[in-house]
């Protein structure tokens, strides 16, 4: 595939571009809940960062990994490069890391076309 087309492909290709976005929007939740938490236990003793930050950081976690599913079926990911996938949403920042070497590898660009085309029912 010519990397225009590649490109193009990608550019089109809503839930990679939904996985990117989720990646970077889960490591920015990471650092807003360590500052809540450092609030939280250094000398204000202020609870209000890890209450708001907390469950948005939770929601993002979860549609990060689910996105990560999806695009790993879409672009064959092996199950090693899932589970990296999947793993990276649980140390700070670790998302992004994994979408730029996924990038490099070629892991978000389109996926190899089929062996065989596959049939219709009956035929």
């Amino acid at each position: 595939m010519a990397a225009a087309t590649e490109k193009e492909w990608l550019m089109r290709d809503g839930w990679i571009r939904a996985f990117v976005w989720a990646a970077i929007a889960e490591a920015c939740s990471w650092a807003a809940l360590l500052a809540g938490m450092a609030v939280k236990y250094g000398p204000p003793r202020n609870e209000i960062g890890v209450q708001v930050f907390g469950p948005i950081h939770g929601a993002l976690f979860v549609a990060y990994g689910l996105l990560a599913l999806v695009v790993a079926r879409r672009c064959r990911w092996s199950l090693v490069q899932t589970g990296l996938a999947l793993a990276s949403a649980v140390p700070p920042f670790a998302t992004v890391l994994f979408e730029r070497w996924a990038r490099r590898r070629g892991l978000l660009a389109a996926p190899a076309p089929a062996e065989r085309p596959l049939a219709g029912v009956g035929g």
